[in-house]
Order: structure tokens, then sequence, then C-alpha cells
């Protein structure tokens, strides 16, 4: 063996031993509780928000969590929140009634901005463009999907006229499984999907559908997960076949006017995908975890532990993950 085969074989095994170090920590658990709300700010700060009225922080990332049931709200799922620094967060109850809370210290009280007593009022997922204004969407009302806007912060709400929002077919709603069906790019680009009896991505004024695992109530795409303005990598599958790989992962490169599937694909049905650099990508579920050093062609299992939903933080490189019982936990990388 010569020396440049010697260096090759050499780069080679620290790559594979470098892939084979990837690992899930556990963190926390708060068993009265289901996360799949998830929002981490930086490598410090992590929020979590779940069933039962939960929310959780840590400030020190993730050592230690302050768990806090939100004050006349016991029975409310949680199931999407979206913070801003150690003190200030938004979380979304789903429904009866559909509400929308603030805090600004700490999660020690919490002001209703929002809130919508509407039979069939279900809030799914919250994204925000930047500190100050954000979009909340939830399933149709009277065959149009439900979206309301802040321009300050979360502090006020506005719902957008029917006559305005985007029209569904019967049977298309969405999954608020981990409050990342709907996403933004740069300042202005809205992005969301939708599953059940349809799965579409909503993008613009297009309509795009998806060729994901569909037509009914439990099929459809669940997560989006966004690079740039063209590259998408999209999950889902069937929550009552859970173990299913069967179109249960999309990807687009050009905005959605094509479509790949994965050579291999996630390991079953995947409730939330999150990009960690152009090639690198992280999806979870209830059968496990999966990463993918391709883009997304293919999807390696790295743990049977089932989560909701993961997130990498905004400002730094940790990556957190959460799901039944209260499980909140680490991705080593």
């Amino acid at each position: 063996m010569n020396m440049k085969q010697l260096l090759f074989f050499v780069l080679l095994a620290v790559c594979c031993l470098q892939l084979s170090a990837q690992s899930i920590q556990q963190l926390d658990s708060a068993k009265t509780t289901s996360i799949r709300g998830l929002s981490v700010v930086n490598d410090n700060i992590v929020w979590v928000s779940g069933a039962n009225g939960m929310v959780g922080r840590s400030i020190d990332g993730g050592a230690s969590f302050k768990w806090t049931k939100v004050d006349g709200f016991a029975k409310t799922d949680f199931r999407d929140i979206e913070a801003f620094d150690a003190n200030t967060a938004i979380i979304i109850g789903i429904d009866t009634p559909a509400v929308i809370l603030k805090t600004i210290d700490g999660g020690i009280t919490w002001k209703i901005v929002f809130q919508d007593k509407r039979p069939g009022m279900f809030l799914d997922a919250m994204e925000f463009f930047n500190e100050k204004s954000g979009v909340v969407v939830g399933d149709p009302i009277n065959g149009k999907i439900f979206l309301a806007v802040t321009v300050d912060g979360g502090a006020t709400w506005q719902a957008i006229p029917e006559s305005l929002a985007p029209a569904a077919e019967k049977g298309e709603a969405m999954f608020a499984s981990s409050g990342t069906n709907v996403r933004t790019v740069g300042k202005e680009v809205l992005l969301f999907i939708t599953g059940g009896t349809r799965s579409r991505l909503f993008l613009r004024n297009d309509k795009i559908d998806l060729p994901i695992i569909q037509g009914k109530e439990t099929t459809g795409a669940n997560s989006l997960a966004v690079w740039d303005k063209k590259t998408f990598a999209i999950v889902g599958g069937d929550f009552n076949n859970a173990a299913s790989t069967e179109k249960n992962c999309v990807l687009t490169k050009d905005a959605g006017k094509t479509f790949l599937t994965p050579t291999t694909p996630p390991h079953g049905y995947r409730s939330c995908v999150e990009y960690l650099s152009k090639s690198k990508l992280i999806t979870c579920g209830i059968t496990g975890v999966d990463v993918s050093e391709d883009g997304g062609t293919n999807w390696r299992n790295i743990s049977a532990q089932g989560f909701h939903v993961v997130r990498k933080a905004k400002k730094g490189k940790a990556v957190y993950l959460a799901g039944g019982k209260g499980r909140v936990a680490k991705l080593v990388w």
C-alpha cells in the first residue's frame, strides 16, 4: 500500500467513525405531557410545549428544565411554541377554544393574545419571518384554510378573511404533529403543506400535488424543511401504519416543479424533518430517528426511540428532540 492509498483509508475510517458517533442523549422527562412544540433559540435556551397545559424551559443547554402548567389551561394541548429569548415565547392551544398565549417573563405568566371559539377551529402550527412578523395556520373553516398573522411580535393577531384564504379540498387538512408544516423563506415567502385525503404544497399562488402517500385521514405530509428558496424536504406517511416506508419522504430542488424520492427512505412514518446543513438532515417519528448525509437521498436510522419533533438552534449548532412522556433529548454529533 502506498502513501496515497494509506491516507485514503485513514480518512475513510475517520469519516465512518464520525458517522457512527451520532447518537441521542436523553435529557429530561416530564411524564404528564406529550411534547410536540419545540423552539431552540440558541445552544443554551430551549423551550418545549405539550399536552396537559405543560411548558418547559432550559437555559443551560438542557442540563435542567423548569416545568410549568399554564394557569387556566390545564387541559390544553400546546402543539407549537416559538421562543425568542429566555423570557419571551408564544404558544398555540389547538382547540376548544383555539388560543395563542404569550409570555415575557420566562413563562411565569401568560397573556391570551388570540382566541377563537368557533366549532371546528383547530390551530396546527406557527412560524415567524423575524421577531415581529409571523403566521399561524389552522385546519379549514368553511372550506378555507385558516390563517392569522402578527406584525408586533405576537402581541396581537389578525385572522385573514375567508375570502382571501386558500381553498382546501374535502378531507384535506393539516397535521399538528410538530409545528413544522408551515415554513418561511427570507422575509416574504410563506409555504405550507397539507395531508389527509389530499396532500399538497402551498407556495405563493401555487398548489402543488405531492407524490406522498395520501387518501385517508391518517395519511399525507406532516413536516416541511426548507434549505433555500428551491430546496425542500417533506416527510409524512400513515401514522396508523407507522412502520411503513411507502411514500413517506419527497425532495425537491426546484421549488416543487419536480420531486425526487429517496433511494433509502426514512424507517417509517415521520412527523418532523430539519436541515442541519445543505447535505445533512434529520427526521423523527414514533418509530425512531433517521439522518441523511447526502441531501435526503439515503437515510440511516440512529435510534429506535420515538420522538415527535426535532429542531436545530436558530443561532448555534445544538439539535434537540422531544416526544411522548415528556421526553427531551439532544443529538450528539
